[in-house]
């Protein structure tokens, strides 16, 4: 009987007990507490925050020191600027894939979907023609049609020696299929001519307008309605205009990293065919001007747009 009164009486402040340590978290804090809270703080930053100069205990003599004091200690209690930087409302403005100005590694910018390889006139004849039938049922649903453009040439390393023609033409309608045209062998054909010329079509990328002229100046054939997206990035993201590169564009927007080794870049793009990774960094190149330009299209204007907004609108487009 004892021995059950006794284990009764146990579980009785065993329970007791229970309940107590769950009822702390209602409590509030005592001065004690967080005196012992900042303490641990203090410990813990004093390697990377500035030591604070501490008041004499002469100061202590009239109320209008013990009210500076107590000033004092509520604002030793707020958290530290480097926490409330993230907090900031403007935190992430331009800028959703940083915080607190640390670089991540971010996963890396693929394309999924098919790439249409040719190299000779047929090829690339008959390549033009279902890029042109593409676009114009795309046209029928929502007007005008961007595709991403982006060229490549073998370069030179020799002094007196100019760069090598437009090798290669790569044009990326959607996430479903990209072009790449090896025109250093088949030249532009009438098709492709076509689709370059035709203005209702725009053709979009980082520095495109060095591009076109180039095209120009190998092929004698123009390519109108370009859009440069560095342009479009500086009336979208404000902040003047910056000297934007695709891979940079890429990380500010989509939170994606844009490889571009040297090996493939600055490789043979006049070879008798190209290799399995040019082909895939050609068309990477296309989708991401495309991509981007949706991206940045479907933001509104810098200046119609506050911060806030615009944080909003780049963090949920990257997700």
């Amino acid at each position: 009987m004892e021995e059950k009164s006794q284990s009764l009486e146990n579980k009785s402040k065993s329970k007791k007990t229970i309940l107590s340590e769950s009822e702390l978290d209602d409590e509030p804090f005592t001065e004690e507490d967080l005196q012992a809270i900042e303490a641990a703080f203090e410990a813990a930053t004093s390697s990377s925050l500035p030591k604070k100069r501490r008041s004499s205990p002469d100061d202590d003599s009239d109320g209008d020191d013990k009210t500076q004091q107590h000033h004092s200690k509520i604002a030793r209690r707020r958290l530290p600027s480097s926490v409330l930087a993230l907090q900031h409302p403007n935190a992430f403005f331009l800028s959703p894939c940083r915080q607190a100005n640390i670089r991540m590694r971010y996963p890396v910018m693929k394309f999924g979907g098919q790439i249409t390889y040719s190299r000779t006139a047929v090829q690339v004849e008959k390549a033009a023609m279902e890029v042109l039938k593409t676009i114009e049922a795309k046209e029928k649903e929502a007007g005008q049609t961007a595709v991403g453009f982006d060229i490549e040439w073998r370069p030179t390393f020799k002094r007196g020696v100019p760069p090598g023609k437009a090798a290669v033409m790569q044009i990326c309608l959607d996430t479903s299929c990209c072009h790449v045209m090896h025109i250093v062998h088949s030249g532009i054909p009438q098709s492709l001519q076509l689709l370059l010329e035709d203005a209702s079509i725009l053709k979009v990328g980082l520095g495109i307008a060095g591009d076109s002229v180039k095209v120009f100046k190998d092929y004698n054939v123009s390519t109108k309605a370009v859009e440069d997206l560095k342009y479009l990035a500086k009336r979208k993201l404000g902040g003047g205009l910056q000297n934007w590169g695709l891979a940079s564009l890429t990380e500010k927007l989509i939170c994606k990293q844009l490889l571009k080794p040297n090996k493939i870049r600055l490789g043979n793009w006049e070879a008798k065919f190209l290799s399995k990774e040019q082909l895939e960094y050609a068309a990477i190149d296309a989708f991401t001007s495309w991509h981007l330009y949706e991206v940045l299209r479907s933001l509104p204007d810098a200046e119609k747009v506050t911060p806030d907004n615009q944080s909003e609108e780049l963090q949920a487009l990257s997700l």
